[in-house]
């Protein structure tokens, strides 16, 4: 039902005798008695006669003073029993021995273990569980609390062990108890007795498995000299391994026997292999397992005196089964990929100098040639290796086909609503993209008429292999430029402004005309200076010869008006009235003078006479007088001041 494993771990527990017990601490033969309570579906068999004091009851939840023998066991007494759903070893189909005690201390488990080697020391060991729940019995359950017994038949006790308080777990804990005993001269069978020193009552339960009996001897290893304890090597390695047992003191007289097995389970001894070393031959493809066993001279051709080693693992390998292969043919200029299968680690070689290495734990590798040229054509090889260092070659032909070359001709650039007709070669298909103002996407000379500039790709395919290439032409689309010479303007004559030219598009140049009193044709911005009106006009071309566009702008040149600041109205005739210069050019003039009260002294519309320096026919007194004039025109107002002098 089960495999114990020979794993050797010190227990330190308190014996009846007050001494020290604990588990093996040299080495173990294989288990001479495995009591593992068998397995299958539902309840078990009760135990032999004899064997318990406790009464045998099919359910899975003994009550005081019964047991049973089941492989799980859940829910029981309202849930206050851990749920075990299956054996120590992990065995959902393994038995085990479900305990209730009894209110009485007392044994519950005797059984009378036959055919050990006497005088030979022995690890005695059982694993237990304390199956109550931290909540039940409103937290304080009686602990179980054992006593295990080896005597011989005759009632000599060998050695004991008390377990002490087996403490509650918060989740089902098997735990191992035992200690080791030596068989006296002539005793080959003992007696176990397990006892349950613990009162009854709410509590004490427990489940018992695998009761084992196990030569204890001195430490035994193994290795492979130069190599630990595993070896991974080839069918065709020649070399022979040796193996060397070390065995610490113990035995008067030590005999040794190498055994060797294919599972690690069944063991055979190798014949004349008894000596502290083995050398091993070579051997076909397989796994292979050696250990040595010991045991005192006498009792070395018994199974159950001996104490074994550790195992020794050879995993003998074939040259690895290969398969190399590529995704040839492949056009130039594309990736080519080299697979191969069958090992860990991987070397490639081939054509031009490639060389590539690789590991996988998938048991195949790929490595690439990207943008592959005409001169990666030939034959690869690979070389794949297992872990054991086991390789095999294998190759695979590679072809690259020649790829076409593509030209879509020189970049070039219509006017706005103009076409082109592009011009690609190299290939025996064409394939355009963006179709947007082609003509048609499948002919080698399309008719462009693209709304905007744009970059078409031209794929050009060989028809005999398949390959392709691309290639890019630009198709530039001069737009017909916009253009603003500005708002018009107005000036006094004798004053400088500044167009505002403006453009947008596609330009090749700009000027003005006329090109007279600008200091500069060529600029947007130019600064000009009239002497009378006039109208300028800003020329834009596009490029390509795509034409030209123009607007204008209207300069107004007017009159400078002159106003003197002083007059004298005495009648004397030199200065009598106050002269405005120009204003006869502005005939919706209107000119008001103010006193320093600001009191229109004089208003006119238009200026046909001028003023005498009188206010409702008698004249003013001398001082200083305000002036607005508006010349009802794009200019600004006039203001200022003027004084009477007599």
């Amino acid at each position: 039902m089960k495999t114990f494993k020979n794993i050797c771990f010190v227990l330190v527990l308190f014996t009846t005798k007050n001494c020290l017990g604990q588990l093996c601490n040299g080495s173990l033969g294989d288990p001479v008695v495995n009591i593992t309570f068998g397995s299958g579906s539902g309840i078990g068999n009760p135990l032999k006669a004899a064997a318990t004091s406790y009464y045998f009851t099919t359910s899975s939840c003994p009550n005081d003073g019964f047991y049973t023998v089941v492989n799980s066991s859940s829910g029981c007494f309202n849930g206050t029993w851990h749920t075990l759903s299956r054996d120590h070893t992990g065995d959902a189909n393994g038995y085990f021995m479900l305990v209730n005690a009894s209110y009485q201390p007392g044994d519950f488990y005797v059984d009378t273990v036959r055919g050990l080697c006497a005088n030979t020391t022995f690890e005695f060991a059982a694993w237990i569980v304390n199956v109550l729940n931290s909540r039940a019995c409103n937290g304080n359950g009686i602990k179980p609390n054992l006593t295990l017994y080896i005597e011989t038949t005759a009632g000599v006790r060998l050695d004991s062990l008390t377990t002490g308080d087996i403490y509650i777990d918060n989740v089902p804990t098997w735990k191992q108890y035992g200690f080791y005993f030596k068989t006296p001269p002539n005793v080959n069978d003992v007696v176990v007795r397990i006892r349950n020193n613990a009162p009854g009552g709410c509590g004490n339960d427990l489940a018992l498995d695998d009761i084992t009996f196990k030569p204890c001897g001195p430490l035994v290893s193994a290795s492979i000299t130069g190599s630990g304890d595993t070896a991974a090597v080839c069918d065709d390695d020649s070399k022979i391994y040796t193996l060397q047992a070390h065995v610490s003191e113990g035995y008067s007289n030590p005999s040794y026997q190498w055994q060797t097995s294919n599972d690690n389970i069944n063991w055979n001894d190798i014949t004349g292999a008894t000596t502290t070393t083995y050398k091993r031959k070579p051997t076909g493809i397989g796994t292979y397992y050696y250990r040595i066993a010991v045991a005192e001279s006498g009792n070395i051709n018994s199974p159950n005196c001996r104490i074994v080693s550790n195992t020794i693992k050879f995993k003998v390998e074939g040259k690895p089964v290969t398969n190399a292969t590529s995704n040839s043919p492949v056009c130039e200029g594309t990736t080519l990929l080299l697979t191969a299968s069958g090992g860990t680690s991987y070397q490639w070689k081939g054509p031009n100098n490639f060389a590539a290495s690789g590991t996988s734990v998938s048991n195949d590798f790929t490595t690439t040639i990207p943008d592959v040229g005409l001169a990666e054509a030939g034959k690869y090889y690979v070389t794949v290796s297992t872990n054991a260092g086991c390789s095999q070659q294998d190759s695979t032909i590679v072809s690259i086909k020649a790829k076409p070359i593509a030209e879509a001709g020189s970049d070039t650039g219509i006017c706005e609503g103009k076409s082109v007709t592009l011009n690609a070669s190299g290939g025996d298909t064409y394939s355009w993209q963006p179709a947007s103002g082609l003509s048609n996407t499948n002919v080698f000379n399309p008719t462009a008429s693209p709304a905007d500039t744009i970059a078409y790709i031209v794929t050009v395919t060989n028809n005999n292999s398949g390959c392709s290439d691309d290639d890019t032409v630009l198709v530039k689309v001069y737009h017909k430029p916009t253009v603003s010479a500005g708002a018009d303007i107005s000036i006094i004559e004798g004053d400088k402004t500044i167009l505002n030219g403006n453009t947008s598009g596609s330009v090749a140049g700009y000027f003005w005309t006329p090109d007279t009193y600008i200091n500069s044709a060529n600029k947007l911005q130019p600064t000009v200076n009239p002497p009378t009106d006039i109208t300028y006009t800003l020329h834009v071309q596009a490029p390509a010869g795509c034409g030209e566009t123009t607007d204008d702008v209207f300069v107004k040149v007017y009159k400078k008006v002159l106003v003197p600041n002083a007059f004298s109205p005495n009648k004397d005739g030199i200065n009598d009235t106050w002269q405005l210069t120009a204003i006869d050019a502005y005939p919706n003039a209107e000119v008001s003078v103010f006193n320093r009260y600001g009191k229109a002294v004089f208003t006119s519309h238009g200026y046909g006479k001028p003023w005498n320096g009188t206010y409702n026919g008698s004249p003013l007194p001398v001082g200083t007088y305000y002036y607005v004039i508006d010349l009802k025109v794009a200019l600004p107002l006039l203001k200022g001041w003027v004084m009477i002098l007599r």
